[in-house]
């Protein structure tokens, strides 16, 4: 039997880090553990509305960073800054740190893979024909630079009876190559007739070096990701030279 392993976890330390990033002292870990649980399942609530494709937590010390990237900023930060101060108040009640809430802009939402996987489950639910919405995707991610791109949908395709899955891949995707940039996204639309899983791998070149942080510095660089919104009423920490 194949073992599918997530692109992400298997780049983790090679060209990706981790979406928290802190050290906890002796007895501390499951405590932070359990906030930043709790901080990521109440923005994510916000995910179909606000484009969000994840969440970054970091920890210096007796802060919690909290970095939102997301497509469409606008709809996060509201008039005036009015939701993104509501909405730090709520994480502040979730943890016992300061909390600073940066917005970081995604410039290119085509080649995120989170927000075409979440893109396709809302065309599903609106009963856009499956192969119609995965077209669509492929050809919208090779003009934004995409080199390649995967999707797979699997359920119970245009109300069929019986569950199937169907993919389509357009350029090159190698998921065996640890310098490839791949981005891997999932999302689950919620239709009449059950729940249709979507899963998408995007490759966006090669990262030569052996840098962790290689991936968070292109976006930084407007590489697939971009400006940043400083966090309104509080001080903000611009991003960090890395």
């Amino acid at each position: 039997m194949g073992h599918k392993v997530n692109p992400v976890g298997l780049r983790v330390g090679i060209n990706r880090t981790w979406d928290s990033r802190w050290f906890a002292r002796a007895g501390e870990y499951g405590q932070l553990l359990h906030e930043d649980l709790a901080i990521r399942k109440h923005i994510m609530k916000m995910q179909r509305p606000a484009g969000i494709s994840k969440v970054v937590i970091e920890r210096p010390h007796k802060k919690c960073r909290v970095t939102v990237h997301t497509g469409r900023p606008g709809v996060l930060i509201g008039k005036k800054g009015a939701d993104i101060d509501k909405l730090r108040g709520e994480l502040s009640r979730l943890t016992d740190s300061e909390v600073h809430l940066n917005v970081l802009e995604i410039r290119k939402p085509d080649i995120d893979a989170t927000l075409i996987a979440e893109n396709i489950a809302q065309q599903l639910e609106r009963r856009v024909a499956f192969r119609r919405a995965m077209k669509r995707s492929v050809q919208s991610a090779l003009r934004s630079g995409a080199q390649g791109i995967r999707i797979n949908v699997a359920g119970r395709l245009g109300g069929a009876e019986i569950a199937r899955t169907e993919w389509y891949r357009e350029g090159r995707v190698p998921l065996h190559t640890l310098r490839a940039d791949i981005d891997f996204g999932r999302a689950e639309a919620k239709t009449a007739y059950g729940i249709i899983g979507i899963k998408v791998w995007v490759y966006k070149g090669e990262i030569i070096e052996h840098d962790p942080m290689a991936s968070e510095k292109r976006a930084f660089e407007g590489g697939d990701g971009g400006r940043q919104r400083r966090d309104r009423g509080g001080q903000s920490d611009t991003p960090r030279e890395r």
